[in-house]
């Protein structure tokens, strides 16, 4: 497992998570499809927020299942909080915040959230 760095834009909101990011999900939802998010998934225990916590925002919408995170001051959509269809808690990390992706080699999984 890989150790990744992530931040919002201005730094005020950082964390760091293992996982192998071989492919990313890109949601045609109407705030996936805008913001631009590729997601990649992981259980909450294992994202570290580093600092940060309480320059978060959170939006929920529709069904208000996900916890959309931003940070405050810059805006920047950093993750997601959910859960999976068996009930666990997962996050759903924003790869384009992610230090040292290379984005032209990860392989996007469309996914249809429109229609949900």
């Amino acid at each position: 497992m890989t150790l990744h760095q992530g931040s919002c834009h201005c730094g005020k909101v950082a964390f760091e998570f293992e996982a192998e990011i071989e492919q990313v999900v890109e949601c045609n939802c109407s705030i996936c499809a805008q913001r631009g998010y590729l997601l990649t998934f992981i259980s909450h225990e294992a994202l570290n927020l580093k600092r940060g916590e309480s320059d978060l925002s959170t939006y929920t919408f529709n069904k208000h299942a996900i916890r959309h995170r931003f940070c405050s001051t810059c805006g920047s959509g950093t993750f997601g909080e959910g859960k999976t269809p068996n009930g666990g808690e997962m996050v759903a990390i924003n790869v384009r915040c992610v230090e040292g992706i290379d984005l032209t080699q990860i392989k996007r999984i469309p996914f249809d959230g429109r229609s949900l």
